[in-house]
């Protein structure tokens, strides 16, 4: 029970970072828009999936917990499901703006 709360507890900071970003300096304020969010996002867990294939093998050769192997794995596949989650959000109010009379 304590990796699935502390996986949701790393989703939704993730989730929170995704949808509160840190303010940008005022040049790029401009340039930053939905792409960029998205970005960061992708980007976010990518390093998430490194991190955890990291200490998979630092496990493999007896240098980390299992415990902290499997939490790493929880961890990154919350944030996968998450930003699916958003990607089928998006592609279905795609669909939907589409769908509208002009």
């Amino acid at each position: 029970m304590a990796i699935a709360s502390a996986a949701a507890a790393n989703a939704y900071a993730l989730t929170s970072r995704i949808a509160n970003p840190a303010k940008p300096a005022p040049a790029a304020a401009e340039a930053a828009g939905f792409d960029d969010l998205l970005k960061q996002a992708v980007s976010a867990v990518e390093d998430m999936g490194k991190k955890t294939d990291a200490i998979g093998l630092q496990a493999a050769v007896g240098k980390a917990d299992i415990v902290d192997v499997v939490t790493a794995v929880a961890e990154t596949e919350l944030a996968l499901e998450t930003l699916v989650s958003v990607r089928d959000r998006m592609i279905s109010a795609y669909e939907e703006i589409m769908r509208m009379p002009i």
